[in-house]
């Protein structure tokens, strides 16, 4: 297998190789056809001159000829019937009729005419030129001529010296991709060391590179990988991969679990201690701290009765009551104690007021109330229920919840930790799921990322 500097090396000379063509190819041409469109131009110039010549001398032979000895360019005097009348370079007399000469004709119809093509007077491609001119009610067409051999030697020489210039310049740039790709072979063999040694569990646990913002960040990245992996090792030696996954739910758990009491301890800590610390504190403050404290300790007493509930549940000891319900009613009680707590939002609630349901109130007001402060903490828009016998959906037009959390949302103490409200111990819909398997129901959930969700209960 190739190193990496050889292989650069290939793929530089494939590159200038085609490059060079394609270069060369566009130059001949383009520099050929500037050539042709500048002896083109010359040569109607030297018609001109010709043509003002003609109306003070009507020798055509020896302007002919003067033209060719002072210019070097053959110059021909055809009449309109296509008798060469005057020639530089040949006998007039043995040279056939021109009339029907591409040039000739397109010189009747246009300012004048222009071909390219094979001269057997002289054995040479010509350049041809031809103007009609009309002098004294006589018609006759000018014609001039030149080799295209030397428009050949022209590119020829302007191309070997661009095609030079490309060579030093293409010659400078592999020298530098050379000094480039050496180096940077000279960095990933440093790294292959490196990974190399750490395959063979070596101590080494540190790499660096100064080459490039890109190496600087592989190679450290690669330290850091280094050295977890050397941590993962040592913890490894400790523990089984059994523990490891117990311990780990374990301290999701307990994560979960003081995250939620956290806040409301600190709060019902700190607002005791300001009562405690100041016994003449204003009354009006001494009520507004009371009641933050009220609330906290409502707040951790729900905390409890969910954590209770929800073990009730996975353990399948929690009874059901069933009765028959006014859906309506139990909408309006469970979305009205939720309000208080958000007192700014608004639950639209659209459905036939008189239908019943079988079910455990209480259980089913938890749902309810769940499903509803879940589309409250997720979006910021009116929250929408629509029921009728079938089903109840709980629509909201929030940041909606991505196909991957979608599988594992009504999972035991699972957060969506990309929302921005992670105040929660990750058991509402596991609850809610659970507790509409109990009364025979399904949860349906269908959501689009930054679109919103509805959660739907199925009867």
């Amino acid at each position: 297998m190739l190193k990496f500097h050889q292989i650069v090396l290939r793929k530089f000379f494939f590159i200038f190789t085609i490059l060079f063509l394609i270069v060369g190819a566009i130059v001949y041409y383009w520099t050929k056809e500037f050539y042709i469109t500048q002896t083109k131009d010359a040569l109607l110039d030297n018609i001109k001159i010709i043509a003002f010549e003609i109306k003070d001398d009507y020798n055509f032979d020896r302007l002919a000829t003067n033209i060719k000895n002072s210019l070097n360019i053959r110059v021909t005097v055809i009449n309109k019937d296509g008798l060469v009348i005057a020639e530089s370079n040949k006998d007039k007399l043995k040279m056939d009729n021109h009339k029907d000469r591409y040039e000739i004709i397109q010189a009747n119809s246009a300012e004048y005419g222009y071909k390219i093509r094979y001269s057997h007077t002289v054995d040479k491609d010509l350049l041809y030129i031809a103007k009609r001119y009309t002098i004294q009610n006589q018609t006759i067409y000018i014609r001039l001529s030149k080799e295209l051999n030397s428009i050949d030697e022209q590119i020829y020489s302007l191309g070997i010296k661009i095609g030079g210039v490309l060579v030093l310049f293409s010659l400078f740039i592999f020298l530098m991709t050379y000094k480039i790709s050496k180096e940077i072979e000279k960095e990933t063999q440093k790294i292959v060391v490196f990974l190399t040694a750490l395959t063979k569990k070596n101590k080494t646990t540190y790499v660096n590179s100064d080459f490039s913002l890109e190496f600087v960040q592989i190679t450290k990245l690669l330290t850091k990988v280094s050295q977890i992996l050397v941590k993962k090792e040592k913890q490894k030696s400790k523990y089984t991969a059994k523990l490891q996954i117990v311990n780990k739910q374990k301290d999701d758990i307990i994560s979960a679990i003081s995250h939620e009491f956290k806040n409301p301890i600190a709060v019902i800590n700190g607002y005791s201690q300001t009562i405690l610390d100041d016994e003449n504190i204003n009354p009006t403050i001494r009520k507004k701290f009371l009641t933050k404290i009220y609330k906290n300790g409502i707040k951790l007493s729900d905390l409890i009765d969910t954590l209770r509930l929800s073990i009730k549940l996975d353990s399948g000891k929690q009874s059901i009551s069933f009765m028959n319900i006014n859906l309506y009613e139990l909408i309006i009680d469970s979305v009205e104690n939720i309000e208080l707590n958000y007192p700014k939002r608004e639950v639209v609630i659209n459905g036939d007021k008189e239908i019943r349901i079988k079910a455990d109130s209480s259980l089913f007001s938890v749902v309810i109330s769940n499903l509803v402060e879940n589309a409250f903490k997720y979006s910021e828009e009116r929250v929408v229920i629509n029921f009728d016998e079938k089903s109840l959906d709980v629509v909201d037009k929030g940041i909606g919840i991505s196909k991957g959390n979608l599988e594992n949302i009504t999972n035991k103490f699972y957060r969506v930790h990309e929302n921005s409200w992670n105040n929660s111990l990750g058991l509402g819909l596991f609850i809610v799921n659970n507790i509409t398997k109990l009364h025979n129901f399904s949860l349906a959930i269908e959501s689009i990322e930054n679109n919103g969700s509805t959660f739907s209960v199925k009867f």
